[in-house]
């Protein structure tokens, strides 16, 4: 089902589980972030609970305690908040190239999402403080390596709220406080627990694989349309894709991609011509519902973990409520090995998806498969035509062969082997969110060859879906009649396969795709 994240403009929290779109909205699209009645009436009362415990002196892990082998040492409520301030400090030590706005803008929201649901203790203040940051662009500057989990990136983040740090102001990166002045805003102090809750959690983990599970999600759809049209250029027999076929396997969603390829060729005069041209093709065409499906069921399967984990709590402590009073549980909530795995097994799902890609783009470019001129080059000999580009998409899906190394399996103890495994999800869903971008464009090189494969077959008509697609593609990427800069190309039609708009170009025509 496609979706329209896009669209959305306001995004109020509290009422309701937020939606994939809806958090992609705020993310991506900057849409604005407000908060209801009951999201402030349960902060407020987990923040209550919290310095209730405080007064009272009670044992509980960074709130009164201090952190690694001395957590049965009582910290005084007078230096409670130095001892928040200074694991912001203290943990903001990861380094290298900053994590890109929207992702630093997913992990602020998450933040909200799962702090406001009222098992953390932390202040309405502090929360309305990033929601203020997000609502005037003020992005933090976060180096994006060197966490096992998530502490470093996110004590980056935490930095602007106490004045510290850099942010993002319009493309550049500014000093914190000056920023938060200039829009008259304020730094906070933090009081107990909260320097704990903003970088303890799920937040970046969960925030990253959001935005990676939308991408993949419509991807795996922009390859089903680009083997369409590959099917096409290629005389391929529509027969591998007959319904009755599909029924043998009791995969839905096997079934589901022949149904799409079929959807997007109806009415195509190439597929009625070349029905009967092979007895069966290559497996690149002949298997794609067979490889795109279990492609599909991978990411369907990790966007249903990845929601879970939207709606639950990776907090320690949880302040949990019992009638007027209420108790702080320690436990492991902050783990995220659940979106870890998933993140994982996304990136072998879309390197599937770009294994197979690569081979129909090799096919095509191949005069001695595709019964084109080679390299699909009017003029073949004198140019060079996609030969180049082929070489792009084979080095990007040795990329991303080399990246479905899982990352879950792998942990280095820290905290003095107080944290003896360690989830290493931070890499999981960084490392899977960098593999969307490297799909796209294995996916673009496919449907750029495939459009001018078509333009090299005039007196044939394809599917009036398959021809949407190509006008999209020509409004941006001229036919190619001698060799050109293919750069700016290759980056034009990634980025409608990023944006959705390969996507709607065919739903135009023959509806939601499944």
């Amino acid at each position: 089902m496609t979706t329209h994240a896009k669209n959305i403009t306001e995004v109020t929290l509290g009422d309701g589980q937020i939606t994939i779109d809806e958090f992609v909205a705020v993310a991506r699209h900057g849409a604005r972030v407000s908060f209801s009645d009951a999201y402030v009436d349960r902060v407020r009362h987990s923040r209550g609970l919290i310095e209730r415990f405080l007064d009272e002196n009670r044992l509980i892990y960074g709130v009164t305690t201090g952190f690694g082998d001395n957590v049965t040492e009582v910290i005084s409520p007078a230096d409670a908040a130095t001892l928040q301030r200074n694991i912001v400090l203290s943990h903001a030590v990861s380094v290298g190239e900053p994590l890109s706005v929207e992702v630093v803008r997913a992990i602020e929201l998450m933040m909200l999402v799962g702090l406001g649901q009222g098992y953390s203790g932390t202040s309405i203040e502090v929360l309305s403080l990033i929601r203020d940051l997000l609502n005037n662009r003020l992005t933090p500057y976060v180096p994006g390596e060197g966490s096992v989990g998530y502490l470093g990136p996110e004590a980056h983040m935490v930095m602007p709220l106490i004045g510290e740090g850099r942010v993002w102001v319009d493309g550049e990166v500014v000093d914190a406080r000056t920023a938060l002045a200039d829009h008259g805003l304020e730094p906070v102090v933090l009081g107990c627990t909260e320097g704990l809750t903003l970088t303890n959690g799920t937040h970046s983990v969960t925030g990253i694989a959001v935005l990676l599970a939308y991408d993949a999600v419509r991807a795996a759809t922009v390859a089903d349309i680009a083997a369409a049209l590959s099917l096409e250029s290629l005389k391929g027999t529509i027969k591998a894709f007959d319904a009755r076929l599909q029924t043998m396997k009791k995969h839905p969603e096997q079934a589901a991609v022949a149904a799409n390829v079929r959807r997007i060729l109806d009415g195509s005069d190439i597929v009625e011509k070349y029905r009967d041209y092979r007895v069966q093709d290559t497996y690149s065409l002949r298997a794609i519902p067979q490889m795109h499906g279990g492609a599909k069921r991978a990411i369907n399967d990790a966007q249903t973990v990845i929601v879970e984990e939207l709606a639950s709590v990776g907090d320690n402590p949880v302040i949990f409520p019992e009638g007027d009073d209420g108790i702080a549980l320690m436990g492991a909530n902050f783990d995220s090995t659940f979106v870890a795995i998933q993140a994982d097994l996304v990136v072998n799902a879309m390197t599937v998806l770009a294994k197979i890609s690569e081979r129909r783009t090799d096919r095509m470019v191949n005069s001695a498969f595709s019964e084109m001129p080679a390299f699909l080059s009017p003029v073949p000999g004198l140019n060079n035509g996609y030969m180049i580009p082929q070489y792009t998409a084979a080095a990007l899906y040795m990329e991303m062969k080399a990246a479905s190394m899982p990352a879950t399996v792998d942990s280095v103890p820290t905290s003095a082997n107080q944290e003896d495994p360690v989830s290493n999800a931070y890499l999981a869903v960084t490392k899977a969110y960098r593999m969307v971008g490297k799909l796209h464009h294995v996916l673009g090189i496919e449907l750029m060859c495939a459009a001018q494969a078509h333009d090299l077959r005039p007196d044939e008509a394809g599917s009036a879906a398959s021809r949407r697609v190509r006008e999209l593609i020509r409004s941006v990427v001229p036919t190619v009649t001698d060799d050109r800069f293919f750069g700016d190309d290759m980056e034009a039609i990634a980025g409608q396969v990023a944006d959705g708009s390969i996507i709607a170009a065919v739903e135009d025509v023959v509806g939601a795709l499944e």
